[in-house]
């Protein structure tokens, strides 16, 4: 039986393929699409954008059910083995209590397991460097990864820029270089090497804290022991983090905020008068061959589903599509022979508006992520409605880091 992703693949290729015989038939005739073949392009073009949004709801679903824990450990000796042991079994308690707290609050707890949690209590600070009153309890490993995965998810920046984690949120000063202007040389016999500098320079990477705003969940699932509380606590608080995370990674002002990867980025490419809201395959070859070649082989492009829907449309000399969709779940759809990265917080396509970036997103934008999360449960304040309300924080800063790395495309401005 095949699945929903696989029909939603051989949907969109098969759309493709007669959206291609419509145009290769008309230029074959040296003549215009018909009024109806126009009628049957137009359907067509709103199926493929309808099996291509499936697609991706369905890869990220996808994702999420295949959270990556990294729970390897390569240890030798005894010694080594039980402490292994050890600190697995501590952290599998850990979770044991963490899940009681969720259902039950701390008056459900033994004990040890309040013991447990109060060691793994923090103070949630509200911004990148001010101090907080309240204190969160520490989420479990395995769920954080959950909801890690979900912003990955919801915001494509972030599973595809240069990530780092640290132990606390003090700023972290950051070194910058581009050395691709630097060449190497011939050696003579008995000369002295020459020395070509590396001009280093410095950003800081703060630690802004994001916050799922307030979930609430009412007292009979959480009594329903069928229903997973966590799993269903963790998408859902990754999702909310990850929207608004996924906003400021593409154009953050860097201003209480991280700065994003589009907001003061070069611009390879300037659309010429009148492209507003649209963008040549000449313009796409030229913003290519914008960045060094020393980055084209881990190059992508960058932009929204909208700024997709006008890149679709182009055709190279030949006449031959420039996008290819992809026909294998888990490889993504390409643009000139390179993937596509969607991104809806990236700028859509608009005047002056910078609405495609092309380049290695891992060299040009790092990520400062904070270890741990913190969760909150409030018990008191939605009683008379039976429910609980529950509160997740994680902390991260973003900036641009190589800049030649990276290049957009800027629309003209009327």
């Amino acid at each position: 039986m095949t699945t929903l992703l696989e029909r939603a693949l051989d949907k969109r290729a098969r759309t493709w393929n007669q959206m291609t015989e419509i145009r290769e038939r008309a230029e074959k005739d040296g003549r215009e699409l018909t009024a109806e073949e126009r009628q049957t392009w137009d359907a067509a073009e709103a199926d493929l954008t309808a099996a291509s949004q499936d697609i991706e709801r369905f890869e990220r679903q996808a994702r999420l059910d295949t959270v990556q824990r990294d729970a390897a450990v390569i240890a030798t000796g005894s010694n080594a083995e039980d402490e292994q042991r050890g600190e697995q079994d501590q952290e599998a308690a850990y979770r044991e209590a963490f899940a009681a707290f969720t259902r039950r609050g701390m008056s459900g707890l033994s004990g040890e397991q309040r013991q447990l949690l109060m060691e793994r209590h923090s103070e949630v600070r509200a911004g990148a460097t001010s101090p907080g009153t309240a204190g969160g309890y520490l989420i479990p490993t395995e769920t954080l990864n959950k909801i890690t995965e979900t912003m990955k998810a919801y915001g494509g920046l972030l599973g595809a820029a240069n990530v780092i984690t640290t132990g606390s949120g003090n700023p972290l000063n950051w070194p910058t270089a581009n050395d691709t202007g630097n060449v190497g040389a011939i050696l003579a016999e008995n000369t002295q090497v020459g020395e070509q500098g590396v001009e280093f320079g410095q950003k800081t990477l703060g630690a802004y804290t994001y916050t799922s705003k307030l979930v609430r969940v009412s007292l009979q699932l959480l009594q329903d022991n069928v229903f997973n509380l966590e799993g269903w606590l963790a998408t859902r608080l990754g999702e909310r983090i990850g929207r608004a995370v996924a906003a400021h990674l593409a154009t953050g002002t860097g201003s209480g905020q991280p700065e994003g990867l589009f907001t003061n980025a070069a611009a390879g490419v300037t659309g010429a008068d009148g492209q507003t809201t649209s963008v040549t395959y000449g313009d796409l070859v030229d913003l290519q061959h914008s960045i060094d070649p020393a980055y084209r082989g881990n190059a992508q492009w960058a932009m929204s589903d909208s700024a997709l829907k006008m890149a679709r449309k182009l055709v190279d000399e030949q006449g031959r599509p420039l996008w290819e969709p992809s026909l294998q779940a888990g490889i993504p759809s390409t643009l000139l022979g390179r993937p596509v990265l969607i991104d809806n917080g990236i700028p859509a396509p608009a005047a002056s508006a910078a609405s495609i970036g092309y380049g290695d997103l891992a060299a040009a934008y790092v990520v400062r992520q904070v270890a741990g999360g913190q969760l909150m449960r409030l018990e008191e304040r939605y009683a008379d409605y039976l429910q609980v309300g529950f509160l997740a924080f994680t902390r991260l800063d973003a900036k641009p880091d190589d800049g030649a790395a990276f290049r957009v495309y800027k629309h003209a401005a009327e």
